[in-house]
């Protein structure tokens, strides 16, 4: 069985009925798109998803700094700057 990361679920064809209603019952909850009782998407709040998007760019500035961090330093002053 596969997991569903939702508290809701509705089948692609309830979604095309009224996608304004799901989107209002959801209250602001993900809600799994399902395709023949399987998730095939999810729809999520747009802050939610630009949440994740600034937590997913956080990740990728961490992995380049770490990545980096045993590179030679360059002094630089100010003035040079």
């Amino acid at each position: 069985m596969e997991r569903i990361y939702a508290g809701a679920s509705v089948s692609i064809s309830d979604l095309k009925k009224n996608p304004s209603r799901i989107i209002n019952e959801a209250e602001g909850s993900p809600v799994a798109i399902l395709n023949h009782n399987k998730p095939s998407a999810y729809l999520i709040p747009a802050d939610a998803f630009e949440a994740l998007m600034e937590k997913l760019e956080d990740y990728e500035l961490a992995r380049v700094v770490k990545e980096r961090e045993s590179e030679p330093t360059v002094k630089v002053s100010l003035h040079e700057l």
